[in-house]
């Protein structure tokens, strides 16, 4: 088992946690977390870049002039590429940058990000994490507290706590996500990951 220290949201020590050294104490696997956040950014792309080659040009049915006789090169259609006006030569064209991960690597590279995250103490865990209204002063307040409001957070809230998500989400160096939308590249992108014990305790039942 791992232990983490547990803080209140006015930064003060609150106990410990035991959390599974199989999700947060394992040797992150840095290859593994590579391919999965640049699979999960490929798919991130729409893939509609497109340029229109000799076949979607309009115009060009007709041979410009006689195929021999001429002293000049011969010539087909004026819409292929080496004239002015024609198609584009190896263009890009709408096609899927989909990249496919298994869910035992997407289940690794999260274990690994969040050990790594854990290692370099850049996981914090509060007691708890919640509002009665929606408040960007309190949320402001918090990280002040926990001393991260000079980082980038990522800040991981219940999928059903509106609230806390209305709280962080207007805060420029803050992105708040579900903890259902957990993934390797936002555990990794940031300088703090912050969480509840609630939140760290379901990550470590679905992961373990």
């Amino acid at each position: 088992m791992s232990s983490i220290e547990v803080k209140s949201v006015e930064g003060q020590a609150a106990g410990t946690v035991e959390l599974s050294s199989d999700v947060f104490g394992i040797e992150p696997n840095v290859p593994v977390m590579h391919q999965v956040v640049v699979a999960y950014e490929a798919c991130l792309r729409q893939g509609t870049h497109s340029t229109k080659n000799r076949h979607f040009v309009s115009g060009g049915g007709k041979k410009p002039y006689r195929q021999k006789g001429t002293g000049r090169a011969r010539q087909g259609s004026t819409r292929a590429g080496q004239w002015t006006g024609g198609g584009v030569i190896f263009g890009p064209l709408p096609h899927s940058h989909a990249l496919r991960c298994n869910n035992k690597m997407k289940k690794l590279a999260m274990r690994s990000a969040l050990s790594a995250k854990l290692a370099d103490a850049e996981l914090v865990v509060v007691d708890e994490l919640s509002f009665e209204k929606p408040s960007t002063k309190g949320a402001v307040a918090i990280l002040k507290a926990l001393e991260l409001e000079a980082k980038r957070v990522t800040v991981v809230v219940p999928d059903d706590d509106v609230n806390t998500y209305l709280s962080f989400r207007n805060i420029p160096t803050v992105t708040v996500i579900g903890v259902s939308e957990a993934n390797t590249r936002y555990i990794l992108d940031n300088g703090a990951l912050l969480m509840s014990t609630a939140i760290a305790k379901q990550l470590e039942e679905v992961l373990a």
